[in-house]
């Protein structure tokens, strides 16, 4: 019901008032410029997707403070310890959380019947991230890494938080026996997140945080930065490992119901791929990154996932499941 308003021998409206469709025009002009500006400062390779091309290489090793084995390495200092893979195309994988839900609509069938691009071959590989300067090392390293006395106590060594010659060793071993190079010995997050995701997957949810229901349900620990998929207490899908908001964006928690399946998203904000993408609180969703999963910096609100488990994901879950996500991605 609208508001009545007494009848003067003025019928005419103020002149100052802006009409309903001349203030629409005024704020998509405004929308646009925004997105024009968001464009030209983040310039991306064009659609469609990942093709052939060299991709940039590892920074090449710069000065550094001298070794010093009892002191930790920041993980905002680090850069991944091996080239990318080549042909891999680099786009801007921390597409925005959007706030306001895309624009939803019913794919056709043909759409739904492409599957989105391919990494290029050696992207999901475990590429741990180092200080600059041990960028192409062979020797052990004498740094002590961010999650050193974690991966310490996961090893059952001395959890003192300090690289000893024997701590490096015993890193090693894990690092060869899992594929994470550079096999090193620095506790970097490749390793700390891939002893997460092995002491998770006897049973993800021993510490019942995520709902038993008698139907499906995708539980998002970002804690551990892990999630799965489980029906009743049977894990349907998973653990496996997800990249999740950085700060100033972090992923909300609470429950929400998958309301948009998209398999070919494309950000339009950022002009990025969102393959995949299963959105489940405005902008916010699962989707497949075409980068390191263990990257130092965080999603800008997505739950990213290599693109071999969200192409997986997607055929695990449906159109209104539900998702529970708790927790605090560590440094958020």
């Amino acid at each position: 019901m609208s508001e009545r308003h007494p009848r003067t021998s003025h019928p005419t409206r103020p002149k100052h008032r802006t009409r309903p469709k001349r203030r629409a025009h005024h704020l998509a002009l405004a929308l646009a410029a925004a997105l024009t500006l968001c464009g030209a400062a983040y310039p991306v390779p064009p659609h469609p997707g990942p093709g052939p091309g060299p991709g940039p290489v590892a920074p090449a090793p710069v000065p550094d403070a001298p070794d010093a084995p009892d002191a930790a390495a920041s993980v905002d200092a680090l850069v991944p310890g091996e080239p990318r893979a080549p042909g891999q195309v680099v786009y801007l994988m921390d597409t925005p959380d959007q706030v306001l839900p895309p624009l939803v609509y019913e794919p056709t069938a043909a759409e739904d019947a492409l599957e989105p691009a391919a990494p290029a071959a050696g992207v999901e590989r475990l590429v741990e991230y180092v200080p600059a300067n041990e960028v192409g090392a062979a020797a052990c390293s004498r740094r002590a890494g961010p999650y050193q006395r974690q991966v310490e106590r996961w090893l059952k060594l001395t959890a003192d938080g300090k690289q000893s010659a024997a701590d490096c060793a015993a890193i090693r071993g894990f690092q060869t026996a899992h594929g994470i190079r550079p096999n090193t010995g620095f506790a970097g997050p490749a390793t700390w997140g891939t002893m997460r995701l092995l002491a998770a997957r006897a049973n993800p949810n021993a510490a019942g945080r995520c709902p038993v229901r008698k139907s499906r349900i995708a539980c998002v620990d970002l804690d551990r930065q892990i999630m799965w998929v489980q029906n009743g207490r049977k894990v349907s899908f998973g653990p496996v490992a997800v990249r999740s908001g950085r700060p100033g964006y972090a992923t909300r928690t609470g429950t929400y119901p998958v309301y948009w399946r998209h398999k070919n998203h494309w950000s339009t904000i950022y002009n990025a791929p969102m393959p995949y993408a299963q959105f489940f609180s405005g902008g916010q969703a699962f989707h497949a990154i075409y980068d390191n999963i263990y990257s130092t910096v965080g999603s800008r609100g997505c739950v990213n996932l290599t693109y071999s488990d969200a192409r997986q994901l997607w055929g695990a879950l449906r159109k209104g499941d539900p998702v529970h996500i708790w927790g605090r991605r560590p440094g958020a």
